[in-house]
């Protein structure tokens, strides 16, 4: 289960793509709450799955479509401003720039079908019947919140280090650009 959770977590999408360009655009303490809202939005689609939800979307296809819908304009939306961000020397005159808030990673949780994927999946392969259900779910849901944090330390840590070598405005906007289409990107990924 951990294995599958690690490499579900790890591998690049959304969430780990705006990890690193938050790390990299704020640094690692200023996008922790983005990291926790990701982790607190892949737990609620991991209880909704858990209990119910999850099974509507495999009965109901118009709603895995609308998902896939929302989930792509919202993606969409998120690369547009990775890529557009402005490049600002922090001034302590001025507030610095705010990076993404945590309601933000929670709710891109609920428009991103591998989110989704991911809770079915762990559910439906490691989850057990009967009595041992609810033990299993929270089992899936510790290990999930381990797999969620650790990984997202990676790409924030990955984000910081780029952070502290892109020293020109050309460089961030190189870096923030090819963020974006990388983001962008995802949305190929959604209806593949």
């Amino acid at each position: 289960m951990l294995g599958f959770l690690f490499v579900a977590a790890i591998t690049p999408g959304p969430n780990n793509l705006l990890l690193t360009t938050s790390g990299a655009n704020f640094g690692f303490m200023r996008s922790l709450w983005l990291m926790l809202g990701i982790i607190l939005g892949m737990q609620s689609i991991l209880l909704l799955v858990a209990f119910g939800v999850g099974s509507l979307i495999v009965v109901y296809p118009s709603l895995h479509l609308a998902l896939k819908i929302l989930g792509s304009l919202y993606l969409l939306w998120l690369a547009w401003k990775v890529a557009t961000a402005r490049y600002e020397k922090l001034d302590t005159d001025t507030a610095p720039p705010k990076p993404i808030r945590l309601y933000q990673g929670w709710l891109l949780q609920f428009l991103n079908p591998k989110a989704w994927l991911m809770a079915l999946g762990a559910v439906a392969s490691f989850s057990l019947n009967g009595e041992g259900y609810n033990h299993s779910i929270l089992a899936i849901s510790a290990g999930l919140s381990g797999m969620n944090l650790a990984t997202g330390i990676v790409w924030l840590g990955f984000g910081s280090v780029i952070g502290r070598l892109l020293r020109s405005k050309k460089a961030w906007v190189i870096f923030n650009v090819s963020m974006g289409l990388l983001t962008a990107a995802c949305v190929l990924l959604i209806w593949h």
